[in-house]
């Protein structure tokens, strides 16, 4: 990854990097409105503050990578999950009604509960469990069931599952194949697709991306970031190691106790055969072997 042209997209600095800030703020507007395919078109947005409170000052926190207003109010956050969450779900639901909540704080006590849109946008770079294994783009919206109708139009969430996106450069047809395929192989290229070099948002986005375009600063951020990836894959990987190794040795020191059980049994069983040919009394028998009664009777 350090020998690569470009950064890694789906790395916590370069994410935040590529869209978190005002001078790229341009990449941020292209990479939504090729996300919504023309069912939204964001013109301009500002950023807010990422971290936000509940109610009182030992209420959970929440961070997000970004969060957004739109030019009509909306509200964006905007996730890159690099490694798999427990609960992502669960999560991401706690996020918006963490901010829904933060919405009603902030009017006035004659506030008629008029809420903006709020969409939530995962990146993700991993899948989920219990999804069709080609299905990686979902548009989750709260929908009646019997009519098949959409219920409520301003609370959206949009979970991309990046490791099912197999799209190749002449695959792709919408804005938004090009950039989930720009995403997926941003740190692969040595230089931009030919098919997207007349474009200006992607023509822009590998300007910003090169690594040596980076001052000093960013590098030894983007370095860094590297290296806890590393670290952590490192872990997981020992982890896994010692895990197999561990279970290795664990059946093999089952398997012997259970086979040293199994033989005791046959033995106790054929002892207990030859007791009953010779008429001994069932008492004596169970007391000999350790069998039970139904055992013994069943031989």
């Amino acid at each position: 990854m350090s020998q690569s042209v470009y950064i890694n997209a789906f790395d916590d600095f370069a994410f935040k990097y590529l869209f978190g800030r005002e001078s790229h703020k341009d990449l941020l507007i292209y990479f939504l409105n090729g996300i919504f395919k023309g069912r939204k078109v964001i013109v301009d947005l500002e950023y807010n503050n990422v971290e936000r409170r509940g109610p009182g000052k030992d209420y959970r926190r929440t961070v997000f990578d970004l969060y957004c207003t739109g030019d009509r109010g909306e509200k964006f956050i905007v996730e890159m999950q690099k490694s798999k969450p427990d609960n992502f779900k669960d999560r991401s639901i706690f996020y918006t009604s963490n901010l829904i909540q933060e919405l009603g704080r902030s009017v006035e006590a004659d506030w008629d509960y008029l809420l903006p849109e709020v969409f939530f946008i995962a990146i993700m770079d991993f899948r989920f469990e219990d999804t069709h294994p080609e299905h990686y783009f979902h548009d989750v919206r709260l929908m009646e069931i019997n009519t098949g109708t959409e219920f409520y139009t301003k609370l959206n969430y949009i979970f991309i599952e990046m490791p099912k996106f197999k799209k190749t450069e002449a695959e792709l047809e919408t804005d938004q194949d090009r950039w989930l395929f720009m995403l997926n192989n941003l740190y692969k290229f040595r230089e931009i697709p030919l098919s997207l070099s007349n474009k200006k948002e992607f023509i822009r986005l590998l300007t910003i991306a090169k690594v040596g375009n980076l001052n000093s600063n960013d590098m030894n951020a983007y370095e860094r970031s590297l290296k806890i990836q590393r670290d952590n894959y490192s872990v997981r990987q020992a982890a896994v190691k010692e895990g197999l190794a561990e279970g290795k040795i664990e059946g093999r020191v089952e398997g012997k106790i259970e086979g040293k059980i199994e033989g005791r049994v046959e033995k106790a069983v054929e002892i207990a055969l030859e007791m009953k040919q010779e008429n001994l009394s069932l008492d004596l028998i169970m007391k000999l072997t350790k069998l039970s009664k139904e055992e013994i009777e069943s031989l």
